[in-house]
């Protein structure tokens, strides 16, 4: 070729530009940067899906750029399709999405997408994650998903699939999770497991016969609510031969019947004896006792000699008198301020009360002050109400409270005990509550010594609580949004999310604590990075399991907390998943005005989701931000997984701290970003995700 080029005929001048102009087609090619036959699929796509208003693709533009695509580092394929409720209505048209070979990761979960997957789907053979959970997709398990080798994670769950499941599943050697649940599957569970299996679930289906032995690994919840399935890990089988009953020519076993002798004439009478002087001695005992308890009182009523004002406060208190002793009896040793070590305060009791206070708010365990003491320390004293643990019981709990410690827990610095009145002493944080951040901030203009506060025969609620020239809020009502407030960005409530997640998570965890308060108003911030530590943990065995719950958590409670009136694990995670909601939409779970009279929070965003498309759930304050709906999504799911009205189907806090601290925007596969859904589930390749970390909350589902 080489000496046809330099022969100098018209030929060999046409050949060579024609190679020049391939080689600069070729480079050019490279450098454009535009996956055009993918782009040609994915328009199709969206002109034959009606969607919501969301989701804009420009024609003009590289597909690259669109939302919810990602291509490969030379931009010549789309390797990621994300476009979890986006509000994508209808079929998954063929000829499509199953032009995307180069796919990776598909997600269209949480759309009202129905009819049945297209076969074409089979040509997707590199797709290592698939994600279509809370759709209406209906018909059989796809078949078109045995082609696909590679796949590491598919999650069907929330659909209206039916039919059996295929023992091809057995073939998926790179499957880590399979989730099924909330579907219609029939008939039994295939025998063969996938070797990497890690995540499985088949809850709520019709599913029937004996669990395989490879699934007996997952927990009984991941086979709940099935027609009739039996064997490890849930009940055992019954055996197809029933037990032979015992045989009709034995002799029936008789006991024999011991004769009773009658007691004799003198035996009744001594008997009778014997209890009347029994009766007549425990009426003396209660004689003896009343008589006791009556001259007690008429000691305790003789006046006392005048005291100063000082020891007036102090004896108010119970520093200076007996009364910190139920039974009444005077105590060796006044009752003290009793710190935890490592606290580095060393003011005592006296220097509390002649410090300067204001009230902070009334909450549902008692009232706080901000007390100044008089060398310049600032703390926060809860003055606790209708405590039912005695001196000894109280103490115990204190100290096993004081020796709870993170970084994300507020400690506990001191406790005090006596008859009249019990003290919890904490640190000041002065950013406030991130129920005044969200909602807008209360005021208090009254200060009066905290000694004087304690000298008042009146409830704080009655001083305090109510009076409109003492008490103000900042911005209207509680639960309105305060005018002036500055609007709270996303990535700080995502933070304030995960500090209060680590902060309970560390409760349930190594401290063996039940919180039994999580609400906004105990989630309070530190002045300059917005770290959020979680209050009022593990007080609520200090009071009556007969004051109302609703009382205490009001929006906040769970269900089975309001029957039962006992918090636990599972209702702390609940609570906490009202937190996550209120984060998201800026609304109170205590407002009233919520869609319709008395709707509370939880339902309020499920019938949003239902009717309407996920985007309208969040605060407006937070559409502003750009490239942060797919992590407002999945922290709505993380939320609403964790308000199911099941305690069980609950995760546990550690799994909810687990799937908030992965939430970012990318995914790890083939070296990159990691997904957002693998996230959500808990992990990717070469990671183990927490058991059950997965659930997408049925509350979503349109």
């Amino acid at each position: 070729m080489a000496q046809n080029l330099m022969r100098g005929d018209g030929f060999g001048v046409v050949l060579l530009l024609y190679w020049v102009l391939l080689v600069l087609l070729l480079s050019c090619g490279r450098a454009g940067s535009e996956p055009t036959r993918d782009k040609q699929a994915l328009i199709a796509f969206l002109s034959q899906v009606p969607h919501g208003r969301r989701l804009v693709w420009n024609e003009s533009e590289s597909a690259c750029g669109w939302v919810g695509v990602g291509c490969d580092p030379t931009n010549s394929s789309v390797y990621f399709l994300r476009l979890p409720g986006v509000g994508l209505i209808g079929r998954i048209p063929p000829n499509t999405l199953g032009r995307l070979t180069q796919l990776r990761v598909l997600s269209l979960r949480a759309n009202r997408l129905d009819g049945e997957i297209p076969p074409d789907f089979s040509q997707l053979k590199l797709l290592r994650s698939l994600y279509l959970q809370n759709n209406r997709i209906a018909g059989d398990f796809p078949a078109s998903i045995a082609d696909m080798g590679g796949i590491t994670r598919l999650d069907l769950s929330s659909n209206n699939f039916t039919g059996s499941i295929p023992f091809s599943v057995g073939n998926l050697t790179s499957l880590t999770g399979l989730f099924l649940e909330n579907n219609g599957f029939t008939g039994k569970i295939p025998s063969g497991v996938p070797p990497k299996l890690v995540d499985f679930s088949v809850a709520n289906n019709r599913l029937n016969g004996s669990i395989p032995t490879g699934y007996a690994k997952f927990p009984a919840a991941a086979f709940a609510n099935n027609v009739d399935l039996c064997g490890d890990p849930l009940p055992s089988c019954n055996p197809f031969f029933p037990v032979p009953s015992p045989s009709p020519t034995s002799p029936p076993t008789t006991i024999p019947h011991k004769k009773h002798k009658k007691l004799s004439t003198a035996a009744i009478i001594g008997i009778s004896v014997a209890g009347g002087v029994v009766i007549l001695l425990l009426i003396l005992a209660v004689i003896f006792l009343l008589l006791r308890r009556r001259r007690t009182k008429e000691r305790s009523k003789t006046p006392k000699p005048p005291i100063t004002t000082a020891a007036m406060a102090v004896g108010e208190a119970g520093t200076s008198s007996s009364r910190d002793d139920v039974s009444g009896v005077p105590l060796a040793q006044p009752s003290k301020l009793v710190f935890i070590p490592g606290g580095g305060y060393s003011f005592d009791l006296e220097d509390l009360l002649r410090a300067s206070a204001e009230v902070l708010g009334k909450g549902s365990v008692g009232t706080s002050y901000k007390a100044v003491l008089e060398e310049g320390t600032v703390v926060v004293v809860k003055r606790l109400k209708d405590v039912v643990y005695t001196k000894k019981e109280f103490e115990e709990l204190m100290q096993n409270l004081g020796n709870v410690k993170h970084q994300n827990l507020l400690q506990l610095r001191a406790f005090y005990y006596s008859r009249d009145e019990k003290l919890l002493v904490y640190d000041y944080l002065p950013a406030g509550s991130l129920s005044a951040l969200l909602h807008g901030k209360a005021f208090v203009v009254q200060i009066f010594a905290f000694g004087d506060t304690l000298n008042k025969k009146r409830s704080l609620s009655n001083d305090y609580a109510t009076s409109p020239i003492e008490l103000g809020w900042v911005g209207g009502r509680l639960g309105s949004r305060g005018s002036g407030r500055p609007p709270l960005d996303w990535d700080s409530r995502l933070k304030i999310a995960l500090c209060a997640a680590r902060g309970i998570a560390h409760l349930h965890a190594s401290g063996n604590v039940v919180h039994g308060n999580i609400k906004s108003s105990n989630i309070l911030l530190k002045q300059d990075n917005l770290d959020a530590s979680v209050s009022d943990f593990g007080l609520n065995p200090l009071f009556s399991s007969s004051t109302p719950p609703s009382h205490r958590i009001m929006g906040y409670r769970a269900p089975e907390v309001l029957e039962t009136r006992r918090v636990t694990t599972k209702s702390d995670v609940y609570s906490f998943g009202v937190l996550l909601l209120e984060l998201l939409t800026g609304k109170a779970p205590n407002q009233a005005s919520l869609g319709e009279e008395g709707i509370d929070l939880p339902r309020w965003v499920q019938s949003v989701v239902r009717e309407e498309w996920t985007a309208e759930v969040f605060d407006i304050e937070l559409m502003r931000y750009q490239n942060v709906e797919e992590e407002m999504v999945q922290l709505l799911q993380i939320g609403m997984a964790c308000v199911t009205t099941v305690p069980d189907q609950r995760p546990s806090m550690q799994e909810v701290l687990k799937m908030i601290e992965e939430i970012n925007r990318g995914d790890p596969d083939d070296g990159m970003q990691q997904s957002s859904d693998d996230a959500l589930r808990g992990g990717s390749d070469g990671q183990t995700p927490p058991t059950d970390s997965r659930a997408s909350p049925p509350g979503i589902t349109p």
